[in-house]
């Protein structure tokens, strides 16, 4: 379907007063949402809905004996599961061995803004109250989360008034239409929650891989521009498994949303000028004089375009040959 039922302007219909208030309330509450989702034993039964899919996921939470749990489980199609284990995270996909990795959050679609840093994010996000609504059958504060400088997208969240947990979340584009839902069906705080979760921990999984160092000291490129608060990560060199193609890397975030650059040289299967959004997800590539340039992550297109423009290459410096 062309866009979802929900859209911006269905917002308005549940506005109230409090959305022309100062951000403090909703500031203050987004941090109640972030501590509640931390602290908290409950489980989400939530879909994830895009554009051609629906997706049904079961989230568990749990804190016992100084160590935090969590627990995906994907609810349709073959077994699909992620686990975490204090800053240990397991990824059981069918077709691939399972495997572990030292991590801080899941890479998976987990309800947004679990956890994160509100007082972080506000440097670039206005917090707005819109009101009251009703979602998974229970009163709902409604919250839009909204750049400052117009360069990334939306979210709107329906907070729980009684447990503060994050019941729904649309992510909406700059043109108001929304990308992606999560919406919670059904719900649970509990603490025998914790007390079930707490036999992952005898759970045997995977020994924590060691991963390649692929971290260079520098490079013959730079990103000259990228939205304000988004901070690199290391630059990786590495070689594509299938090609045998030397490509670098780095990994751009702002705390809510993150995307790669990538440079390699050219070859005859470049992408020359490709830009596609599927959902949140852009891609948009470039080739300049003998390198490719892409950029790939959750923004809007044009400003993965601007990215990309502003990638320069140094003429004095020397492209490092691979070990």
């Amino acid at each position: 379907m062309k866009k979802f039922l929900f859209s911006v302007c269905a917002l308005f219909s549940v506005m109230t007063p409090q959305a022309f208030a100062s951000d403090k309330p909703a500031e203050a509450l987004l941090h109640q949402m972030s501590e509640a989702s931390q602290n908290l034993s409950y489980e989400l039964a939530y879909i994830l809905i895009k554009k051609n899919s629906i997706e049904p996921l079961l989230y568990r939470h749990a804190n016992k004996d100084d160590l935090q749990y969590a627990h995906l489980v994907y609810l349709s199609g073959p077994v699909r599961e992620v686990i975490k284990r204090g800053s240990e995270v397991s990824y059981i996909e069918p077709g691939t061995e399972p495997f572990t990795i030292e991590a801080g959050e899941m890479v998976a679609p987990v309800m947004p803004m679990l956890g994160s840093d509100i007082e972080h994010l506000h440097r670039y996000y206005d917090y707005v109250q819109v009101g009251r609504a009703r979602e998974a059958g229970t009163p709902s504060q409604v919250i839009r989360i909204v750049p400052k400088d117009g360069l990334r997208y939306s979210y709107v969240m329906w907070i729980d008034e009684q447990s503060k947990l994050p019941l729904r979340a649309d992510l909406v584009d700059r043109d108001g239409e929304v990308l992606e839902q999560f919406r919670t069906i059904s719900y649970s705080v509990n603490q025998q929650i914790a007390e079930l979760m707490s036999g992952l921990k005898d759970v045997q999984l995977p020994a924590v891989l060691s991963l390649p160092k692929g971290a260079v000291d520098q490079s013959n490129w730079k990103v000259s521009w990228v939205p304000e608060g988004f901070e690199p990560n290391e630059l990786n060199r590495y070689r594509l498994g299938l090609t045998e193609q030397m490509v670098e890397s780095q990994l751009f975030s702002d705390g809510l949303f993150s995307f790669s650059v990538y440079v390699s040289e050219k070859d005859a299967h470049s992408l020359k000028g490709q830009l596609v959004r599927q959902g949140r997800r852009t891609l948009n590539s470039a080739v300049r004089g003998n390198y490719e340039i892409s950029v790939v992550g959750d923004i809007p297109p044009a400003t993965a375009q601007r990215i990309i423009q502003s990638v320069t290459f140094s003429t004095s410096q020397a492209k490092e040959s691979s070990q």
